[in-house]
């Protein structure tokens, strides 16, 4: 079946509903609304489709889904409410009973539903939640991957993907990226490593244009709507939702140089991401030191539709808060060496991984441990801020260097010239000497180091329990003993980088209800007006539940919100 052109489709003046964004939630209720009859159109201010999914990692988080089941691997709504009650400790209304019980009962069956329509998971066995050691964790995951894609198949789409270049470099899932980084010390590693760049080789030889984690998801959700020729407009900048007598019938803003109005029926579905990349509203709602340029998000995340829905009285929740991921800057907090691509772009260093490893620790200006330095990367950076952490400061050993990544350098390689000269990668023979460099508490840090290595000689950090759970060995270094995630920093000579909080995307923003409604702070309903995705107040609260713990609320509550508007529909039907 050939697919229509990008410029094949006619905009109408209305529509059953209009979705704003093209990111998670927006193919997934398209496709639903096209299976329960209804006429949706997709409007994206971007020249390209797929928002903040497209520029992800590519996982779903989703209790009791049918793939992990089909693995072998056992669960239930209990279990997951169990793990919820014991992890999310935010209480507030995005964070409601109904919420959790709407999330956890349908985003197993929207996982169903996709795969009907076409899309083709695959279970990375092994990626555990987060804090699978808490009740009802799961230590070998709750987590779904897309299997990668020839994009190709998308004809003169396949320009219009929405991706993120460090994720496509390698083309393989990211699941497989955290294990093949262990390969200067795992036969396991280097042969997953092995593997994939072969699988690289033959799809060039092949022909094949192989897009991995969030291009993956989005590329196929793109390749499945337009097989229902759903209608997806690019370069549609909105600017204004429109309210008539309290209801929100649609929306307005530039198409193709002209000022245009697009009307829902049954309302709009905002899934227009965050405002990551929005200084002033970074500066007014977060915690400082903050700034759009320690970001990762897509180029869209701009937060204009968040402001929209403000303006009608939306209420909102957790503005100061993102989906943190540490990375590191020079000391005047320019990007360093390798951090900026050949077309001059940033593609900010993300240590997610490497701070898991061996011969490494995080200290304050004190010297002094704060977390556990292989917690999820949204822990990482809600410690940095609520212990006055930032910068953070890495500290590790000649070790580390050797046989780690750390950034964009392969284990083993010579650090770049360009970061000791500019105060980026700092060095010295000795703790104490490192210390002065960074102008932190010498004493306290030679104090910290000596307790850690005897954590790292027994395997039992006393501290903060590092290499404890199933989720930090994952990382680990499984020929470290006797805990992977432990290593002596006493090799010289010594390197310390100053980490900072970094994101991939804001985690707050309006409240919804259970049926993602946009609500106002009197919790009355804001009507014609729905919400998902990173534009809203998560579900998970505060806290990341295992990989994919944003995309999967963000299309769970698109299909959802696709629902409530298809029995309205339907009511409004039986009353003519």
């Amino acid at each position: 079946m050939s697919l229509p052109n990008p410029d094949s489709f006619a905009l109408k003046p209305i529509y059953d509903f209009v979705i704003v964004g093209s990111g998670g939630a927006s193919m997934c209720a398209a496709l639903y609304a096209r299976k329960v009859g209804l006429n949706p159109v997709i409007v994206e201010k971007l020249d390209v489709v797929g928002g903040s999914t497209g520029y992800s990692g590519g996982v779903w988080w989703v209790p009791n889904n049918h793939v992990m089941k089909r693995a072998g691997v056992n669960d239930s709504a209990a279990l997951a409410q169990s793990y919820f009650e014991a992890v999310v400790d935010f209480h507030g209304k995005g964070t409601s009973a109904e919420r959790r019980k709407a999330f956890i009962d349908e985003a197993p069956e929207m996982i169903q539903f996709l795969e009907d329509e076409g899309m083709k998971f695959y279970y990375p066995d092994g990626w555990s939640d987060y804090y699978d050691d808490r009740p009802g964790g799961q230590p070998r995951g709750r987590s779904l991957m897309a299997q990668t894609y020839d994009s190709n198949k998308l004809g003169p789409w396949k320009e219009k993907l929405s991706l993120y270049p460090p994720f496509q470099a390698i083309p393989v899932p990211s699941f497989a990226g955290v294990k093949f980084s262990m390969f200067r010390r795992s036969w396991a590693a280097r042969m997953v490593l092995v593997s994939a760049l072969a699988r690289v080789v033959f799809d060039k030889l092949c022909g094949r244009k192989i897009v991995a984690s969030g291009g993956a998801i989005q590329a196929r959700m793109l390749e499945m709507s337009l097989k229902q020729n759903i209608p997806i407009f690019t370069g549609f900048a909105i600017d204004k939702l429109i309210e008539e007598e309290g209801r929100v019938v649609g929306v307005s803003g530039m198409f193709r140089g002209e000022q245009t109005e697009v009307r829902g029926r049954l309302g709009v579905l905002l899934n227009s991401g965050g405002f990551a990349r929005n200084e002033e509203m970074r500066q007014k709602f977060q915690r400082h030191p903050t700034s759009a340029k320690w970001t990762s998000a897509n180029l869209g995340d701009t937060g204009e539709m968040l402001v929209e829905a403000m303006r009608l009285g939306a209420a909102t929740e957790n503005l100061d808060t993102a989906v943190w991921v540490p990375t590191s800057l020079n000391p005047d907090h320019s990007l360093p060496a390798g951090a900026i691509s050949k077309d001059g772009k940033p593609n900010l260093f993300m240590h997610n991984v490497d701070i898991s490893a061996p011969h490494i620790i995080m200290v304050d200006k004190k010297g002094q441990r704060f977390v556990n330095e292989a917690s999820s990367y949204m822990e990482l950076g809600e410690k940095m801020y609520e212990c006055d952490a930032v910068p953070t400061f890495a500290i590790f050993d000649a070790r580390h260097l050797k046989w780690y990544p750390w950034s964009s350098m392969m284990p083993g390689m010579k650090p770049l010239k360009q970061w000791l000269e500019s105060g980026f990668l700092v060095q010295a023979d000795t703790i104490e000497a490192l210390a002065q460099k960074l102008d932190i508490d010498a004493a306290g840090l030679s104090a910290q180091v000596a307790r850690f290595n005897g954590y790292a000689v027994s395997g039992r950090d006393l501290e903060f329990h590092k290499g404890e759970r199933q989720y930090d060995r994952f990382r680990g270094d499984p020929t470290v003993k006797p805990n992977p995630c432990l290593g002596e920093i006493s090799q010289a000579p010594f390197y310390a980088i100053r980490i900072f909080p970094a994101d991939v995307g804001t985690f707050g923003g309006v409240v919804t209800d259970q049926f993602a409604r946009v609500l106002r702070e009197d919790n009355s309903i804001i009507e014609g007006l729905y919400a998902a995705g990173n534009c809203t107040s998560s579900v998970m609260g505060r806290t990341y539940l295992g990989a994919g713990a944003s995309i999967s609320p963000s299309f769970t509550f698109g299909y959802i919100a696709v629902k409530d508007m298809h029995k309205k529909a339907g009511n409004w039907a039986a009353q003519e």
